[in-house]
């Protein structure tokens, strides 16, 4: 099993940036692609990047491709969302997910961060 916290989130203007962090236990962090997901009022939950377990292959929704960055250190369990040119539209709380497999969501989701992004 993998135990995920997430970190960073906040409130900016638009056309800011932030950087979300999540942290996973234990030290198979390698055994799992990394995803992000996020949920705004009213809405289902939607997926926004995603990151292979070397970090090498990553894949972005069309709503923030050219915007976000998805990375990932292994040695320090981590896994990164750097967000920039906000938009009210990303207003939403951001989880982080643990896949055994790229492509898939899987079973182990942190508690989430707010990101709110102002007019």
């Amino acid at each position: 099993q993998v135990q995920l916290a997430e970190s960073g989130g906040g409130s900016v203007q638009a056309g800011g940036s932030l950087r979300l962090s999540c942290t996973a236990s234990g030290r198979t962090f390698t055994s799992y692609a990394m995803g992000w997901f996020r949920q705004a009022p009213g809405k289902e939950r939607e997926f926004v990047a995603r990151i292979s377990k070397s970090g090498g292959i990553t894949t972005y929704s069309d709503s923030v491709k050219g915007r976000f960055t998805i990375s990932r250190d292994n040695a320090k369990n981590t896994v990164y969302l750097q967000m920039n040119s906000l938009k009210p539209e990303d207003t939403a709380v951001y989880t982080c997910n643990a896949s055994p497999q790229f492509g898939i969501t899987g079973a182990y989701w942190g508690q989430g961060t707010q990101v709110t992004v102002s007019s």
